[in-house]
């Protein structure tokens, strides 16, 4: 047998035998013996146990981007490419449960594995995820004004939980037929928001506020003000008359906004305020306890038997709680009824969950200001599910 044939033959073994038992409970015996080798020829290839496993995403990565290009091939709308991009990735883990188990439990479930060369495919469907958004930018087809790379790791992080809703706790049979509510949620997060006389004047008061902030009323011009606002300086004349005016006119945006909220500040009544209050609450809980949000989102949610024990039982209900809130909303009419609550439900956790590991265990992205990125998540989460003129 050739030493690449060897090489193969060890690495699909560990597969098929890995998925029934996992890592942690399969020895290299097991896998040699099922590979019809001896435990040698397998210290001549990996470095151990954890080194054969973690080299099966890079095995299965030709196989898989192949097909996702033979699919891409021809479409040229950037929705449609987004869509696609998604579906084969789902479609492919749906004919390789084995894999996807393998990929979620005992590859992401350990820190090693991000430093290693199984994690560059992973790398590599992300930066294809994020060209489409750029692509569908640079067209005039998603909005401008959403960061990237957080709508990426949203959806990164919501294919994420929809695989652990198929392969850890069974909520459903397989995950590309979510596909059409995956895509429902993206599309209104991403679709191009309507201009009115609102935003606009809204834009430039934010704007105004950025720039007196950062050189002071004297030195602070309107055409800069402008030009931030994405507006013409003309506009700003037109709203606000001259600069001073502008400069008296931001508290007042700001107060009017706190004496709207201050009603429901101790009791929260409006399911739109509930759901970013939710986002909010649980990034602000997990950013306090950092040492059990590395145990927990590494070591027992990527764990395949946390899901059959009664301490998932109360994760579960935890959650509830915002399928609840999406229900509320949807009676109330502030939230679509097209809207899937629990596809929604794993936007949030998946979000949560690839955007803590990031900031907090990988530690990637130190400088960006992760408050502000909470409120970003915030405004596109529920902008997911909001109906037009509630935004």
């Amino acid at each position: 047998m050739k030493s690449l044939d060897k090489k193969f033959k060890i690495l699909a073994s560990a597969e098929q035998v890995v998925s029934e038992k996992g890592l942690s409970d399969t020895t290299i015996s097991e896998i040699s013996k099922a590979a019809g080798v001896a435990d040698s020829i397998i210290y001549q290839h990996f470095k151990g146990k954890e080194d054969v496993v973690f080299s099966i995403p890079a095995e299965r990565e030709t196989e898989f981007f192949s097909l996702l290009a033979e699919h891409l091939e021809g479409i040229r709308d950037p929705e449609s490419r987004l869509s696609k991009i998604i579906w084969c990735y789902l479609r492919y883990c749906d004919t390789h449960p084995g894999y996807a188990k393998i990929l979620y439990f005992d590859c992401l479930s350990s820190m090693d594995f991000y430093h290693s060369r199984g994690y560059e495919p992973i790398r590599k469907y992300a930066r294809i995820l994020s060209d489409c958004l750029k692509q569908g930018i640079a067209e005039g087809q998603f909005r401008s004004d959403a960061d990237i790379h957080l709508v990426r790791d949203i959806l990164l992080g919501l294919i994420g939980c929809e695989m652990l809703s198929f392969i850890g706790a069974r909520e459903i049979d397989s995950v590309a037929p979510d596909l059409d509510n995956i895509m429902y949620l993206i599309h209104n997060m991403l679709k191009l928001r309507r201009e009115n006389e609102e935003t606009k004047a809204d834009r430039i008061l934010k704007a105004a506020e950025r720039i007196f902030a950062e050189k002071g009323y004297y030195k602070a011009r309107l055409a800069e003000i402008a030009k931030l606002a994405g507006v013409a300086e003309g506009t700003v004349y037109e709203y606000f008359g001259n600069k001073e005016t502008l400069l008296l006119s931001i508290p007042d945006r700001h107060f009017h906004l706190y004496l709207d909220e201050l009603p429901e500040v101790f009791e929260i009544r409006n399911p739109i305020r509930k759901l970013r209050r939710f986002i909010k609450y649980y990034f602000s809980l997990f950013s306090k306890e950092r040492d059990f949000l590395r145990t927990f989102l590494i070591q027992i949610q990527l764990s395949r038997r946390f899901y059959g024990t009664a301490q998932f039982n109360g994760f579960v209900a935890f959650f509830r709680i915002i399928e609840q809130i999406i229900e509320e909303g949807k009676s109330l009419g502030c939230f679509r009824p097209e809207v899937n609550p629990r596809v929604f439900r794993n936007m949030f956790i998946g979000t949560f969950n690839n955007l803590t590991l990031r900031w907090f265990i990988l530690q990637s992205d130190r400088q960006i200001d992760k408050m502000q990125k909470i409120d970003e998540v915030a405004d596109l989460l529920t902008s997911a599910v909001t109906v037009d003129d509630e935004n």
